[in-house]
């Protein structure tokens, strides 16, 4: 209790957050604590290069910053705050573990993690169903995969960097279509930004390129080339958002982030490309399709050979690719070439446009750390991003050299000094994505079975539902392929946006999902899964065909309290422990006081569940309040 007593007393103090808007905190640094860390000596770095070249692993010469090595974890505080912007949410266990320790190791560790598989994840629901057209299960499996892996996979940068990737390219199943009907091309999709979420960005955009999924959702799958006597041109959807929101955007950037202009700070902004530019594009994108006639995937949807065409590269279709010379942005390929040497040059050539690094550079530091990065940061994460390489603080090198290698990218993010020591702390921070509200308290709580197909209020979270409830954001279901939010989002009437910073998280924040958002997180923080009625979940059953048992929705995502339980009469310290794990600290001391005065009004002498009750309130006042929704 002591140590949780001294924490509390070391956490900085903020007045309450009054308006909805960003507001940074500067992070209690601690730099005394890690001083004695300085000391490292020839003999140690000697040994440790040779280490390293046994492994075959760069070693920078320019060893030297235990420092920042030491920051993210040098206290409990500190370690709260990076696990959240790391990972789905920091555990009481991770919080203990890693105080002191390098966060350079925990990152080599992360990125040696096996990643998480979500098509053996699918194939595990549907080896349970008796039929999978229609399948409200099968339906479902690819969102009860996202939820499995976000908040039990090992793998948790890799599975974060999935999330924000799946914002950038987007790939949704909103809408009853092929994407929901067929749950293996979303899985695949999945395991595509698994497997290169931590590679390179460039290989990344050649794999999604060829996935049935995107070449459905962006209406490329069996593109033809252009026909001069019907007049016929080909699609040029993926064309054109592979530019606006794969790789560069509209117009031209500095490394900064900011725009260039055709005058030296003034006059307008530079075009990217045109509509030819796109035309030409499009040619490049003909002749690919799933490798199933059309026979075959009307006669026999549910065959072997339809299902897997659904997760597993288009192939290519020489007789439909155009032939013709394919002209963009100041490439010429030339005609007679193939489909897959199109690609690749095509991919090649839009990787090296310079407004490549600072557009997704800028998208990746959103996700991961603060809505209104200064043009200072997204310029040094774009020299990381540019160079393919990042040294960390223990002196090794990660990325592989490639320009757009996500592995050193994260690194630069994570690890810069904005981030670690905000310059402008005001202007810092972000507001919670919905998603990563709800995983953090599963993973906080360590809620003891994570089964969302027996959580029905996990089944559709992009619309408020029956029970009133909404997070307004559903993993790999935003409503368009400009994902839930614009990275450049403005908030109109707000304190942000007349300082004009971007803060795309309250492009969803309404007089609707306010509410909802609050009676999500209080349903599920109150353990209330406990009384699920299971009339529905019967009726489920009998729709699926599945062995399923109802019982088991009274123990989905249940919270483990046990700790917290323990506190539950001492009010001041069971809300230290609170603030530490899942607001780092952040909560003010007027937040704090008027919290307990709701919970002690919880008196203690009337049930055996008193406990149990004050815990569920306190968690839901703490995950519902501006102090908490604004991480800095």
């Amino acid at each position: 209790m002591a140590r949780h007593k001294a924490s509390c007393i070391a956490m900085q103090r903020v007045t309450a957050v009054t308006t909805v808007h960003i507001l940074g905190l500067l992070v209690a640094l601690g730099f005394s604590s890690i001083s004695s860390a300085q000391g490292a000596g020839n003999t140690f770095i000697d040994l440790l290069r040779v280490v390293k070249e046994v492994r075959g692993e760069f070693f920078d010469d320019n060893f030297g910053d235990p420092e920042t090595d030491a920051l993210p974890f040098a206290s409990e505080a500190n370690t709260s705050r990076f696990l959240s912007q790391a990972t789905f949410g920091a555990t009481r266990s991770d919080v203990s573990a890693l105080v002191g320790t390098s966060v350079s190791d925990w990152l080599l560790q992360q990125f040696s993690e096996d990643p998480s598989d979500y098509l053996a994840t699918l194939d595990s629901y549907q080896a349970r169903l008796p039929f999978l057209i229609l399948n409200p299960w099968n339906r479902e499996a690819t969102t009860f995969a996202f939820w499995q892996h976000s908040i039990t996979g090992s793998d948790q940068l890799r599975q974060r960097m999935v999330f924000a990737l799946s914002q950038i390219l987007v790939l949704s199943n909103a809408t009853a279509n092929a994407l929901s009907v067929y749950p293996e091309a979303v899985a695949y999709h999945q395991s595509l930004l698994t497997e290169f979420g931590l590679g390179s960005y460039r290989d990344l955009l050649e794999a999604v390129t060829y996935s049935p999924g995107m070449g459905f959702y962006l209406t490329y799958m069996g593109n033809e080339k252009e026909d001069p006597e019907t007049g016929r041109q080909p699609d040029e959807n993926y064309a054109r958002e592979i530019l606006q929101l794969f790789t560069m955007g509209t117009v031209s950037l500095n490394d900064d982030g900011s725009l260039a202009t055709d005058v030296e700070g003034e006059g307008s902004a530079l075009e990217l490309y045109d509509n030819d530019d796109i035309t030409g594009l499009a040619k490049v994108f003909t002749g690919l399709d799933r490798n199933v006639t059309r026979a075959q995937a009307e006669n026999n949807p549910e065959s072997p050979e339809v299902l897997k065409s659904w997760r597993e590269p288009m192939v290519v279709y020489p007789a439909k690719h155009a032939e013709a010379v394919k002209t963009f942005l100041g490439l010429t390929i030339p005609e007679n070439t193939n489909a897959s040497d199109s690609i690749t040059l095509a991919l090649n050539h839009l990787m090296s446009v310079p407004s490549v690094g600072p557009f997704l550079s800028r998208q990746l530091i959103q996700r991961f750390t603060t809505s209104n990065p200064s043009p200072e940061y997204i310029a040094r994460v774009t020299e990381i991003f540019n160079d393919g390489r990042y040294t960390l603080p223990n002196g090794v090198v990660v990325g592989g050299g490639m320009r757009g290698d996500l592995k050193a990218t994260i690194a630069a993010i994570l690890l810069d000094r904005e981030n670690l020591d905000p310059e402008e702390p005001d202007y810092f921070g972000k507001l919670r994505e919905p998603v990563l509200r709800f995983t953090q308290w599963a993973r906080a709580f360590n809620v003891g079975t994570v089964t969302p197909e027996y959580t029905l209020e996990l089944y559709d979270l992009s619309s408020v539902t029956q029970y009133g409830q909404d997070l307004a954001q559903h993993p790999f279901r935003a409503p368009s392929v400009f994902n839930f939010y614009r990275p450049g989002y403005v908030p109109p009437g707000t304190n942000s946006g007349a300082a004009g910073m971007t803060v795309p998280e309250l492009q969803i924040v309404n007089t609707e999902t306010i509410p909802a958002y609050m009676n999500f997180i209080t349903f599920f923080a109150t353990a209330s899964t406990q009384n699920a009625d299971l009339s529905p979940y019967r009726e489920i059953g009998g729709l699926t065909g599945v062995d399923f048992d109802p019982e088991l929705a009274r123990t989905s995502f249940v919270p483990d309290y046990s700790y917290e339980e323990s506190l539950a009469d001492d009010l001041p310290e069971l809300f230290a422990h609170l603030n530490l794990l899942l607001a780092s600290g952040a909560l003010s001391q007027p937040a704090v006081d008027s919290f307990i005065d709701v919970v002690a009004g919880v008196p203690s002498d009337t049930d055996d569940d008193w406990r149990t009750t004050r815990v569920g309130l306190a968690v839901a006042l703490v995950m519902t309040s501006a102090d908490y929704l604004v991480a800095h």
